[in-house]
């Protein structure tokens, strides 16, 4: 069984990090083991909506700005190009505290990262041991070139709305396509816990993924059931 990692104590004042969660149990991206055990996936939901009890604010896509300035434009990066820069990262693993990677050092740096602390309270440094699986897409965005196309957030709900108000939304599995997960099998933009790439659909009610912040804190290659899907952002990329 994965050890899941994320199960930690913040020391920053959780009433003034509220990372946009109106449904709390989302927060940053909720994370189970890469089977979907039921009863781990349950406990983990239980254990993060327990850490932010009380918190709400209202994610707001608009503030978005800078992915949203070129959101109409496209970018010559291909969905191959994307995913290689993905795939590179495997193996990649949080510390003993949940942070220390690359992805987070690098959201908590960004203009991004202030923006986020505004609108949904607290500073740049609560991103630092934060679940990443958002900062991860968002880094690979950055990297390659085609962050106005992959959006970028700390919150997975803020992300997948981003790419619904820009129509680029959808239920179809595609390489490169940015995929939310919520492990009840809701298809509530609300209760997306998690976020990864598609590499493909398997053609058997599964899709390979690769993905950041897993039941292991690493980068990895995982298999999915489509069960679990919310939907899909789709990035404009080039053909």
């Amino acid at each position: 069984m994965a050890k899941h990692r994320l199960h930690r104590a913040y020391k920053l004042d959780l009433a003034k990090i509220a990372l946009g969660a109106t449904a709390v149990a989302g927060v940053l991206g909720t994370h189970a083991a890469v089977n979907a055990d039921t009863a781990t996936a349950t406990a983990h939901t239980a254990t993060q909506t327990a850490k932010v009890a009380g918190v709400a604010a209202q994610p707001r896509v608009a503030q978005n700005r800078a992915a949203d300035e070129s959101a109409k434009g496209k970018v010559n990066v291909t969905a191959a190009q994307v995913l290689a820069t993905a795939r590179a990262q495997v193996g990649t693993s949080e510390d003993a505290n949940g942070g220390g990677t690359k992805f987070q050092k690098w959201y908590a740096d960004s203009q991004r990262a202030a923006e986020t602390a505004a609108r949904d309270g607290g500073n740049r440094a609560m991103y630092l041991n934060a679940p990443w699986c958002s900062m991860f897409v968002s880094w690979v965005g950055e990297q390659t070139g085609a962050r106005p196309q992959v959006g970028w957030d700390a919150y997975t709900v803020t992300h997948a709305k981003w790419f619904a108000a820009n129509d680029r939304w959808g239920t179809e599995a595609k390489p490169g396509a940015v995929v939310f997960f919520s492990w009840s099998g809701s298809k509530s933009l609300s209760d997306i816990q998690h976020v990864g790439f598609v590499v493909k659909d398997n053609g058997d009610g599964t899709i390979s993924t690769i993905e950041g912040n897993t039941g292991n804190g690493k980068v990895e290659q995982r298999v999915r059931p489509t069960s679990q899907v919310v939907g899909y952002g789709y990035p404009s990329y080039a053909a």
